[in-house]
This record gives structure tokens, sequence and C-alpha cells, in this order.
């Protein structure tokens, strides 16, 4: 097992040529209290691989799936970070507060929460499907160039536009008054904040988050995320290249086309190749080896090359 920590003399030249070919994927449960970034930066360090990044923010206080693209695998992101997520909420009944999570200040006072759990569930109904969710005043989102959690900190006024997102599924796993825990399946872009929220107004009694953790990122589940501790443990002994995932597994849900030697050399190249008839979309090209060439999408029936992954 090559010492990814050595940077120094001749054996960090090798190793630094070593990680140059390093491309795949970690999926992490991360742990409360850390960034997203914080993980990254523990990654960076451990691999001795600067270029790695996660495909969509946690929360410090959310736990659970964080996928990271190591290597030349970080050109992926843009098609990985547009997955869907599926988490495990515990929804606080009763209480709001400004920034919609537990974290915030309380904007009013307790009240009773006098919610059956048919009610609540027929409730949950209203939530599926395609609908407009306004983010959260203390998110991320820019405004002119500026976060709004700053604004908002500033106590200036932030009014965020609504955007459209998907919620497929929404199932109460738990109930247990003033909480409830529910297992929420949407699209990329979903503040779960938001819905805790806007569920809690909707009932007339307030609510807010109190509690995230995300059980699947893609097709990356907590089954196959290896928690940091154990992480750390194998950057020390040199062994984490154990959990690296191959790049082409961030796609497998993907439809394939698979190339012959003559396609190989046209998709490398940037040239299309032809389409099955009714094909359309994103597919991954994958080479007889079962590599991952190129992420190619239908133009005119036929496989135009959108970015490329294996030299020709």
């Amino acid at each position: 097992m090559h010492d990814y920590h050595s940077d120094t003399g001749d054996r960090g030249n090798m190793n630094q040529d070593v990680n140059n070919l390093v491309s795949g994927v970690l999926v992490v449960d991360k742990p409360v209290g850390l960034t997203s970034h914080d993980v990254v930066q523990i990654i960076r360090r451990g691999t001795g691989i600067r270029r790695a990044g996660h495909t969509g923010t946690l929360d410090p206080r959310a736990s659970g799936v964080l996928v990271v693209l190591i290597g030349p695998a970080v050109r992926l992101s843009e098609f990985v970070s547009a997955e869907d997520k599926r988490y495990q909420a515990t929804i606080r009944l009763g209480s709001s507060t400004d920034t919609y999570d537990a974290e915030g200040t309380p904007s009013g006072p307790e009240v009773p929460v006098n919610v059956e759990k048919e009610q609540f569930t027929e409730l949950l109904t209203h939530f599926v499907g395609e609908i407009e969710q306004k983010p959260p005043a203390y998110s991320a989102i820019k405004v002119q160039g500026q976060r709004a959690y700053d604004m908002a900190r500033r106590g200036e006024e932030v009014d965020l536009a609504p955007r459209i997102i998907n919620v497929h599924s929404l199932e109460l796993l738990e109930w247990a008054l003033p909480e409830a825990v529910v297992d929420v399946h949407c699209s990329s872009g979903t503040y779960v904040r938001s819905l805790a929220h806007d569920i809690g107004e909707e009932l007339g009694v307030g609510g807010h988050l109190v509690g995230l953790r995300r059980t699947r990122s893609g097709r990356f589940t907590l089954r196959d995320a290896v928690s940091l501790r154990r992480l750390r443990e194998a950057f020390e002994q040199g062994s984490w290249a154990q959990f690296l995932i191959p790049a082409a597994e961030a796609l497998a849900d993907w439809p394939a086309v698979e190339l012959d030697e003559a396609a190989l050399h046209k998709v490398t190249n940037g040239i299309r190749i032809p389409a099955a008839e009714g094909a359309t979309g994103l597919a991954r090209a994958v080479s007889q080896q079962g590599e991952l060439v190129a992420v190619v999408e239908v133009k005119d029936g036929e496989w135009q090359p959108r970015k490329v992954f294996l030299a020709s």
C-alpha cells in the first residue's frame, strides 16, 4: 500500500504521480457537528489529494450520506449533485424558529399540539409531487452576490423566490408528539427545513426541524458509507483505498452505452455516434472493460459526448 501521507523526496514525487491517477468516490457517514467542507478537508489531508469535493451540502447539525468525489471524478459533480436525496427528518410541532431548525430564535411561544396522527398523515400528501417551495432566509443562496444567511444575520429583509421542487414521497415513521419522524424522498435542492416549517404552518401550530439524517444520495445509501472515525484510522494505516468506489458507480443507475473500439475512438475525440431509436436524455458511455468513458447526451438521434473522462 502506498504511503499517501509522504510529500517529501523521491517517494513524495512518486506518490504525487500515483495520486494524480486516483479517481473515485468516498461515501462518508458525516457525523453531527462538522460542516461538509470540514469532511472534504479531512479527506484531502488524509489522501494527499487536493482535488476533492462533495456533491451536496449537509448542515453541521445533520448527519448521514455525504458523497465525496476524488481526483478526475470531481468532473462528475454536476451530474451526481443533481441526483435525488432521501432523509429521516425529525419535526418538532408547536414552535417555529427564524432558521426553521433548532439553531434559530423562536418566532413565538410554544403552543399546545392538538393534532391527530391521521390528520398529520393526510397533510403529508399535500406536500407530495411537484410543489413550490420558498427557501429559508438562513440559507447559502446568493442574493446580489451576498449569502442570504449573512443578510438575515444583519437583520436585513430576505425574500427568496420560491423554486419548483419534487417530493417523491413523505412517510410517517414515528409519532410521539410534539415530535414526528418522517422519511423524505425528494429532488436535489429541496430544503427539508422549509418542509418542516411549512407543515407546521399548515397545521396552524408551527414547526421546525430538530434532527436530520441523510439516508441516500443518488444511488449511494448508508450501506455504502464509512464512518469518519474508521476512515481516519484507514488514513493512518495507509489502507483507505479499500473504501474507494469506482467513479462509474456514481452513475450506475443511468442507461449505459457500451462502446466498441471504433465508437470509443470517436467518443474520446468528441465525435457523435448513432443512438438507438427512442433514446433520450443522458447516458454513461462505458468501454468494453466497464470503465466510464464519457457522459453522452442525445442530439438529433445521435449520442453527443458532453463530458469525456478517458483520454483517446
